[in-house]
């Protein structure tokens, strides 16, 4: 490891390599669409008491137009979840990993991370959708000056919602960053993400950066099954260790069990991830509605809303940009799902701790 690059502290590292939930931040806002502090806190403590192992803040689910000048909400967000995670290990002496966006040109992303390193946040998931077309050098080149401000927690954003194809060789040069820590692997396409973890294998740091489910529509299948690696001295399973999703901004105390079955399951001889396949498709379904996977993802964030609207965490499904809205039927078939599937919800885990959530 380099002297030079900010390095995180080896609790997060080790919480990382260990897995742990990661949610996707949403945003609170009232109908005025302005930035409703009360239930962003409110969700803040959801997900801690939930039991996850991080949060990410600034994020596709945050939405990223509160980079925007007319919304200016970046800071705000950021400080709100700071300030909560701060009060929550206080209290229970349990190290969260924070997590921030880190996003645009050159100058912006830089402006990003200083912010994000200015107010404690550990790694900064670095958003390439602002280089479409730029080719592996200048990504590269993009990269490697944000370590130099802020360890880096790799993504591979699925072009359906912003992103980019990213090759193998750029994995490669990426991945022999020192301080790259982690990648979230969210390509939506199980080719693409062995494509990318064999790049990260040839760099020669397999071993040292830390897989991240982002794949939303196959969650349970990347944390089960993995990916056979073929390398010089034959087949290498890797696996994701955990997730950080925006599937887990909701029903979340569902997932941080189902995330601790998995491991249990995993460590023990005689695992089988075909025991999983039930598992496996419910919630593939149940995130096919979430999402909005019929209408190219149109109605994702509002989607996450309309589940967290019904729990009472928020009080609308309104988004900065008033065109995101739920797509014809979602709502009818976030039901459907939710009532298939009771034993992926935390309705009850919700309805209990609410108040105590929303106060002050």
């Amino acid at each position: 490891m380099s002297a030079d690059l900010p390095m995180p502290d080896k609790v997060v590292v080790d919480s990382l390599r260990d897995g742990i939930v990661i949610p996707a931040h949403p945003l609170a806002l009232t109908a005025e669409r302005k930035l409703d502090e009360r239930r962003q806190r409110a969700l803040t403590r959801y997900y801690l008491d939930a039991g996850v192992g991080g949060l990410a803040v600034g994020v596709h689910t945050t939405q990223f137009a509160i980079r925007e000048p007319q919304y200016d909400l970046l800071r705000p967000v950021l400080e709100l979840a700071a300030e909560t995670i701060r009060e929550h290990e206080e209290k229970t002496g349990r190290r969260i990993v924070r997590v921030a966006g880190v996003c645009g040109q050159t100058e912006d992303a830089l402006r990003d991370a200083e912010l994000t390193r200015e107010l404690g946040y550990d790694l900064g998931l670095l958003n390439l959708s602002a280089f479409p077309d730029a080719d592996d050098a200048t990504l590269l080149a993009h990269a490697r000056r944000l370590a130099e401000v802020i360890p880096l927690f790799g993504f591979y954003l699925q072009p359906d919602i912003g992103g980019r194809l990213l090759s193998r060789e750029f994995f490669r040069e990426f991945a022999a960053i020192p301080n790259l820590v982690s990648v979230k692997m969210a390509a939506f396409d199980r080719e693409l993400t062995q494509e990318a973890i064999e790049g990260i294998e040839d760099s020669g740091r397999g071993d040292e950066v830390i897989l991240y489910t982002g794949n939303d529509n196959f969650i349970i299948e990347d944390l089960t099954e993995g990916y056979l690696i073929p390398t010089a001295n034959g087949p290498k399973l890797q696996s994701m260790a955990g997730g950080l999703l925006g599937h887990w901004a909701v029903w979340t105390k569902a997932a941080v069990e189902t995330l601790e079955l998995i491991k249990q399951a995993r460590v023990t001889e005689n695992f089988d991830p075909a025991d999983f396949a039930e598992l496996a498709s419910q919630v593939t379904e149940m995130n096919h509605f979430l999402f909005d996977f019929d209408n190219a993802f149109h109605g994702c964030i509002p989607g996450v809303h309309e589940i967290l609207r019904r729990q009472g965490l928020l009080e609308g499904t309104w988004c900065l940009n008033p065109d995101e809205v739920l797509s014809p039927g979602q709502a009818e078939a976030l039901t459907r799902v939710s009532e298939a599937y009771p034993h992926l919800t935390d309705d009850v885990f919700v309805a209990e701790n609410l108040d105590r959530w929303m106060a002050n």
